[in-house]
């Protein structure tokens, strides 16, 4: 039976490529279970997230709705970091990362085509597979 994060990243594969070609200029962030019959999409957009562009991005994802509610949501201020390009925007930024095995917290210092490299706070650094990470965000900027 295949794990949560397996699922995610099954529906990732299939919901990013659809919505992003039906609607230009979407980013798909993130696709996250958040029970096994709901799931929400984080999506991104040049001009914004407002409602409509969620009502589209759900209308691009009908099929889906026979098995999963479906909420599409702006990223926020902790934005989903999932993909090698995620990461790029945000080198020099503070990040929270979780893997199957380990939670971090720290500063993204490179980034590379098979993982991105983290600073924690005591000065470790840490280098870490984009497979192996189950979630990581942006940590918001107190500034």
């Amino acid at each position: 039976m295949p794990t949560t994060l397996e699922k995610e990243r099954k529906l990732q594969g299939e919901i990013a490529p659809r919505v992003e070609h039906d609607l230009p200029g979407v980013d798909v962030l993130a696709v996250e279970l958040l029970t096994p019959s709901r799931l929400c999409v984080y999506v991104d957009h040049p001009d914004g997230v407002d409602h409509a562009l969620c009502q589209r991005v759900t209308d691009v994802l009908r099929d889906y709705l026979r098995e999963y509610g479906i909420e599409v949501s702006s990223p926020g201020l902790d934005r989903p970091l999932r993909r090698q390009e995620h990461f790029e925007a945000a080198l020099g930024r503070r990040v929270k990362l979780r893997t199957a095995g380990r939670k971090l917290r720290g500063e993204v210092l490179s980034v590379g085509d098979e993982s991105v490299t983290v600073a924690a706070s005591d000065g470790a650094e840490t280098e870490i597979p984009y497979a192996e990470i189950v979630r990581a965000n942006l940590i918001p900027s107190s500034d």
